[in-house]
């Protein structure tokens, strides 16, 4: 069975004097109306309001306001959406318990949209000219043809082949661009002859059971110098060094994204051309449950791990690669000869020393082996077949 996976791409818009100031003041004026009717629907309901009663409400003005019929929809829906997201939030405890200072501030004022967000077109408002790299896009101008974009001849052939659905305009550090939505056939995963166990980690990023080591020493350094440059701006306490704190910031999170890309690739080629899965742990709550030294705190803070994990999860998918996730505990203090675990069997953070039967090597090398042999026995009950009817 072939299934989809979904991912966005983005493009760049090259608008010239006249299409530029049009699309930006779109996009603003589309931010500032979705902050009116957010406000509206803070007043009337609190943070339960719906499309149909936000509909009843607003829509007139919008269209006053000189948004088309489909633009002020995706207006009144971003925003019920926006709070559909903020209860599942609250419910799932991702704001704190009730008491919570977080929580309150979220719970005591309306969603607020920032000028350059994203707004949402759908194929009426936008269409694309793909051997041209042009779009035709409505604006509160008129709507305006021949807008050029630029992209990568493999993004230029996704779109073409592959973009579902709506796309969304958004403003980045004065720049234009347009993100679409792509759909992906996924192969079916094969049968696995065995699992790569994938252990994440501060200073190696990415260790795998065969031995692999993905070190974080040359990011470390890296993000050890971006940190005395924004104790430098931070200290200024001028705009501008606010708005360079923002683009630094923004900058370290590409690169972060980069390296990710970067280890998840290797990761998962290798899985496809040994036919073996991959097996990661949860990581799930990692920052309430484990305790590390005061000079790691803000690097296992900042660093995302979650990123690394999805990113290998979703390129699994669409190579075919069998993907799942174990239980991390005692995964760096099993000894995945023996089964023995204790707390001494590693004394350090790099060395793994086994105190029943001697085994030694690298600690996160034997975290990876553990992690592939929990893969391997969760994958056998998950794809169990269901028992015959008696």
């Amino acid at each position: 069975m072939i299934t989809g996976v979904k991912l966005v791409v983005q493009v760049k818009l090259a608008p010239d004097a006249v299409q530029a100031p049009a699309l930006e003041s779109t996009l603003h004026a589309a931010n500032e109306a979705a902050c009116w009717v957010s406000a509206v629907s803070f007043d009337r309901f609190g943070l339960k309001g719906s499309v149909r009663e936000l509909r009843k409400l607003c829509y007139g003005e919008l269209k006053a306001r000189g948004f088309g019929a489909q633009a002020a929809q995706h207006v009144i829906k971003r925003v019920a959406d926006a709070y559909t997201t903020l209860r599942a939030n609250i419910k799932a405890g991702n704001l704190g318990p009730e008491d919570s200072t977080r929580r309150h501030k979220a719970e005591s004022k309306p969603i607020m949209f920032r000028p350059d967000a994203a707004h949402t077109y759908d194929d009426r408002c936008l269409s694309w000219n793909y051997d041209a790299k042009t779009v035709s896009i409505w604006t509160l101008q008129g709507r305006i043809k021949n807008v050029r974009f630029v992209c990568s001849a493999g993004t230029l052939k996704q779109l073409t082949g592959q973009r579902q659905g709506e796309s969304d305009l958004i403003q980045r550090d004065g720049k234009l661009f347009l993100v679409a939505t792509i759909d992906i056939a996924e192969p079916e995963a094969f049968e696995p002859k065995g699992f790569i166990g994938v252990d994440r980690g501060i200073t190696n990023l990415a260790t795998t059971s065969d031995g692999d080591n993905h070190s974080g020493r040359r990011l470390g350094r890296y993000r050890r110098w971006q940190a005395s440059k924004k104790a430098e701006l931070q200290a200024k306490q001028t705009h501008s060094a606010k708005q360079l704190l923002k683009k630094r910031a923004r900058r370290e999170a590409r690169h972060a994204t980069h390296i990710n890309h970067k280890i998840s690739k290797t990761v998962v080629a290798v899985a496809q051309r040994t036919e073996r899965g991959i097996a990661l742990e949860e990581l799930r709550g990692i920052r309430e449950r484990v305790t590390v030294p005061r000079d790691q705190r803000a690097r296992q803070s900042s660093w995302p791990f979650h990123q690394l994990g999805a990113f290998i999860a979703y390129k699994a998918k669409r190579a075919g690669v069998p993907f799942i996730e174990v239980d991390p505990a005692y995964t760096s203090q099993r000894c995945p000869r023996c089964g023995h675990t204790e707390r001494a069997n590693r004394r350090t953070r790099d060395h793994f020393h086994c105190r029943r039967c001697g085994l030694a090597g690298p600690a996160d090398h034997v975290a990876g082996a553990n992690i592939a042999k929990r893969g391997a026995t969760a994958w056998v009950f998950v794809n169990m077949p269901d028992p015959l009817p008696a």
